[in-house]
């Protein structure tokens, strides 16, 4: 399944606005009430301390007149009688649903039942289809990144693609919502797509099969010399929880040293798994704070002092790219603001907006942007990214040889269990296992060397 890039999902507190509509005309009456029951803990984060629930006032939420409704109304009234098709009502709401919601930024969408149960199952980290998170950039169907040994990483897929159609059909005023449902699919069936990327002199088919994709979001190695490499692939219910696992076995086996934190090509998750992440290794400090109009979504996350080692007293490297976005961007902003970690590799992605997951009675939901959050020192990342401390670029590939070519090899590696994450966690990487990637061999140097002469300002030790 192809994830749309969820930035932060998170639950709303309290209940959402009271929400009426009222058509005046009598031959067609809709009413959209308040929503009710519980949000699925999933996407819960905690709420803060003195946080209260009160019932908001009825239907002038909407801020429509009555004129305007009644236009509203009329509408739906007269394609349900005169259009050259029938209708349903259901056919209708959800029209109109989709169609408010297209007048709001591109990361705001409305999930069918189907489709909101999708995500859930996504949280949970199990996939179907192709792998791949994808966002609106300037209204255009872009890519976020591919996730490491999925059909559209092997089928050379890159962060920062365009899509320009989806079996033949132009993605051009598509929403992220259908974007998702056309490229969804049964395992073993087929998707084309056609992509532009800098370099192509036009646009490119790849046609991929869809699959069913278990995904683990936390991978380690051991480096010689007492150093750890862990890498979060993206921001799921269990990520901080295995993470916490890792490092625990490290310290357990020999004090680390230092250690790098991979998050390039992580495309995000859930903001409470960001928060827990970059908390593992802070004793202080403000993590992150988001700012909306409703004075709910105005929250701040702080570090929790003590841990079952001592988070601070090693040295962290924290590569990023230009797939990094959303939690990685929270992760990554947090510890460079705070001075725990240097930031290493290219500027990431730049998002930095938060989504809100409100389901509807009849198991629809909305997703709704309705914050944005900012790094400790007061600064937002959205379309700026998070600007690496020591610029390490991607190497270019060899004349002569392709992305896909390139990433065949990689995944032959894999498949033979050479992958430098695809053998036991405390079997140290050798030289020959770095150089498979140039970046991670420089950042093992620079710890090697601490501190790095390449900063202007002091790390943490």
């Amino acid at each position: 399944m192809i994830r749309k890039s969820r930035h932060f999902t998170r639950k709303i507190l309290g209940p959402p606005p009271a929400l009426a509509l009222v058509a005046l005309l009598g031959a067609l009456w809709l009413i959209i009430g308040t929503i009710s029951g519980a949000f699925p803990p999933l996407l819960a984060t905690p709420e803060p301390s003195g946080t209260s629930t009160k019932e908001n006032s009825p239907p002038a939420a909407i801020g429509a007149s009555d004129i305007q409704l009644k236009v509203f109304a009329q509408a739906l009234d007269l394609i349900s009688q005169h259009y050259v098709e029938k209708k349903t009502g259901k056919d209708l709401v959800y029209g109109a649903i989709q169609g408010a919601v297209s007048t709001l930024d591109p990361h705001s969408s409305f999930m069918t039942p189907e489709e909101f149960k999708e995500l859930q199952i996504e949280t949970k980290g199990k996939f179907s289809g192709i792998g791949i998170e994808i966002t609106l950039k300037d209204r255009i169907l872009t890519v976020v990144s591919p996730i490491e040994g999925t059909p559209a990483y092997r089928a050379g897929i890159m962060a920062g693609d365009q899509i320009l159609k989806i079996n033949g059909v132009s993605t051009k005023n598509i929403s992220l919502t259908e974007a998702v449902r056309k490229i969804r699919g049964p395992k073993g069936t087929k998707v084309t797509l056609t992509i532009n990327r800098p370099g192509f002199t036009q646009p490119k088919e790849f046609t991929i099969v869809r699959e069913i994709i278990p995904i683990r979001s936390v991978k380690a190695r051991l480096i010689e010399g007492g150093y750890g490499y862990i890498r979060l692939t993206h921001f799921q219910d269990q990520t901080n929880q295995d993470l916490h696992a890792f490092l625990e076995k490290m310290h357990r086996r020999t004090p680390l040293k230092g250690l790098i934190l991979d998050l390039r090509n992580d495309p995000g998750g859930l903001l409470e798994q960001a928060v827990q992440v970059a908390d593992e290794f802070l004793e202080h400090g403000l993590i992150v704070k988001t700012e909306g109009r409703d004075p709910r979504q105005r929250m701040q996350f702080y570090a929790r002092p003590g841990q079952t080692f001592d988070k601070e007293k090693f040295p962290l490297l924290v590569l990023i790219n230009e797939g990094s976005a959303s939690a990685s961007e929270i992760v990554a902003g947090a510890l460079k603001d705070l001075k725990r970690g240097v930031i290493v590799g290219t500027k990431s992605f730049g998002k930095g907006s938060v989504q809100t997951i409100i389901p509807l009675e009849d198991g629809s939901a909305l997703r709704l942007t309705t914050a944005l959050y900012y790094t400790p020192s007061g600064q937002t990342i959205n379309d700026r990214g998070i600007k690496p401390d020591i610029e390490i670029k991607e190497p270019e590939l060899p004349p002569g040889k392709t992305l896909e070519k390139h990433r065949d090899e990689v995944l032959a590696r894999h498949m033979r269990g050479e992958g430098i994450t695809d053998k036991p966690w405390d079997k140290p990487l050798t030289e020959a296992e770095l150089k498979q990637d140039p970046v991670l061999h420089q950042a093992v140097e620079i710890l090697r060397r601490w501190p790095p002469k390449e900063l202007a300002r002091p790390p943490a030790s």
